[in-house]
């Protein structure tokens, strides 16, 4: 009997395609990549359930993930043009200063704490694939060149790091 979750292993043996599939829609390698990644959070760490065709139920929650992100791109878009116009038109043209209340800053900064700590306890390995994809806005296959290790290595790396990150700090 294998143990392995379906679904996961359906990811895991279609991940280059579904990243293509959803380049191609996003137009941008970085978007899908990142998009694929959140497929990979979504069915990882829960329990295996039985799903007729893991391959269609992968490119539907892709497919549901970008058209979220499309819709809160959408909604943030109006929200901030909404805010500009009334502050604006209240201040007679003048811009207002987006500077974050003291408080909003403090914890925003504690939160950044938290994530270079646990940055920084990753394995070294692990540690650099995050620093070259997340920070420094490398592909995955740029940063496996950079590492000289393979792209899969990589991947399986940015998903260690991002799951014990979230798994430490939260979202």
């Amino acid at each position: 009997m294998d143990d392995r979750d379906p679904l996961l292993a359906a990811y895991l043996e279609r991940r280059a395609e579904l990243v293509r599939y959803f380049r191609v829609r996003l137009r941008s390698e970085e978007a899908a990549e990142d998009l694929v990644q959140d497929i990979y959070l979504k069915i990882s760490g829960r329990p295996p359930e039985d799903i007729g065709n893991p391959a269609a139920y992968l490119y539907r929650l892709g497919t549901n993930l970008m058209l979220d992100r499309i819709k809160q791109a959408r909604r943030a878009g109006h929200r901030d043009a909404a805010w500009r116009d009334v502050h604006t038109s209240r201040t007679g043209g003048e811009d207002i200063s987006e500077t974050p209340p003291a408080d909003e800053a403090l914890a925003a900064r504690q939160r950044l704490n938290q994530i270079v700590d646990m940055v920084n306890e990753l394995p070294p390995q692990v540690r650099e694939a995050f620093r070259l994809h997340k920070l420094e806005g490398l592909s995955h296959a740029e940063t496996a060149a950079a590492m000289k290790i393979s792209r899969s290595s990589v991947e399986k790396h940015i998903m260690a790091s991002l799951k014990r990150i979230l798994t430490k700090v939260g979202r």
